[in-house]
């Protein structure tokens, strides 16, 4: 059974998938239940995937890296997730963030911070959302105010990926007070070494335990002014833009996490026996497991179609947002029959199919909260 199989993937993307599903099978799916159990950061796993090319892909060659495309990107993560979420997203968050300065930054700034990323000597981070505010992004506090030629941070940003192991953070602070509350944000470099900038990694998670997160707290905090990205005030929208690749690629998470439920559930029905038959005889039982492949199948069509058209600049925002909320969904879906079909076992920890269950819980939030997500396709929806 291959869920994940090539014929929905686009010619180009299928060299860097069969390269992302060999390296799951050696470096992450045999590691996964030991990494969960300790909730230790996975620096041996994410170095291979850095030897292997997987890791900051995304980067220009020019600066490094290895330009993958959206469709690319997409094709890693289903091999990374279906594995497992921690570990995945472990990877796919050492260059978090780097794509905007390769994006709007300077070649200064690109040469100093970007290329080390892409030649893996440095890793970093995302620092968007905050204690009391997650996914208004025109609601942050963290400010960011220019004292001759320094700019001044102060704040707090909370779920930074790498907030305390990255080299550096993209970091995304308000610079004005105007009433056009989208125009007053701007987009910082700031290396984790600065003055006044400290982080602590958030309290242990349930889910996501090879994944990393943190609390920034910013106290007088001094960059130079030229770390300020691109242009004063266009930090909303670099954001969105980014947030609109990213959500493609959440979707990726989900189909990922949805395939390993599935995988599980047959499985486990297929080999148990009840009432004098195998489970999987049952109708009600090919009902659930039916339902699973639909939601999988619809979802995995609609979000490789939502590639197509982020890529191609096509309502970008409208399609990033049904990506991610059908495949994310989809997920949680899966994994909830996938629980009930393995009855009392479903709860032991060493089950690959409650680490899923747990793990389905997380893609539904970051990256803007599927209630959000509701918002803007019935904002964007064309008309």
């Amino acid at each position: 059974m291959d869920l994940l199989d090539e014929s929905i993937v686009p010619e180009q993307a299928r060299d860097v998938k069969q390269e992302a599903r060999a390296f799951a099978r050696e470096h992450i799916a045999g590691n996964a239940e030991a990494y969960y159990e300790s909730g230790d950061y996975p620096w041996e796993i994410l170095e291979a995937g850095q030897r292997a090319g997987l890791v900051a892909g995304d980067i220009p060659e020019e600066y490094g890296g290895r330009g993958l495309s959206l469709h690319e990107m997409l094709a890693m993560a289903e091999e990374f997730y279906r594995a497992d979420a921690g570990i995945g997203l472990t990877l796919q968050l050492a260059s978090f963030g780097a794509e905007m300065l390769a994006d709007y930054g300077s070649e200064q700034q690109k040469d100093q911070y970007l290329r080390p990323v892409a030649n893996h000597e440095q890793i970093t981070g995302l620092a968007v959302s905050e204690p009391e505010t997650g996914s208004d992004l025109a609601g942050m506090r963290t400010s960011a105010d220019l004292d001759g030629d320094e700019w001044v941070l102060d704040g707090e940003k909370y779920w930074v990926g790498n907030g305390v192991e990255a080299d550096w953070v993209t970091l995304y602070a308000k610079t004005g007070d105007s009433d056009d509350r989208y125009s007053n944000y701007s987009m910082f470099i700031v290396p984790t070494d600065t003055d006044g900038y400290s982080a602590e990694h958030v309290d242990e998670k349930m889910a996501f335990r090879a994944s990393k997160q943190a609390h920034i707290t910013l106290e007088n905090c001094r960059i130079p002014e030229e770390n300020l990205i691109g242009t004063r005030g266009a930090g909303f929208y670099m954001v969105a833009e980014f947030f609109n690749h990213g959500r493609v690629v959440v979707g990726g998470h989900g189909l990922g996490l949805a395939a390993g439920a599935i995988e599980e559930a047959e499985s486990f029905v297929t080999d148990r026996e009840a009432f004098g038959r195998t489970v999987d005889e049952f109708q009600a039982v090919q009902h659930e497991l039916s339902e699973m492949r639909m939601a999988f199948e619809s979802a995995r069509a609609l979000n490789w179609r939502a590639a197509d058209m982020v890529a191609e600049g096509t309502n970008p925002g409208y399609w990033a947002a049904l990506a991610k909320t059908v495949s994310t969904e989809a997920a949680t879906d899966c994994a909830e029959r996938a629980m009930s079909l393995h009855g009392g076992r479903s709860v032991f920890d060493n089950r690959r199919i409650a680490r899923i269950y747990r793990d389905v819980r997380v893609p539904v939030i970051y990256e803007g909260a599927n209630a959000v997500q509701r918002n803007l396709i019935h904002q964007q929806a064309p008309r």
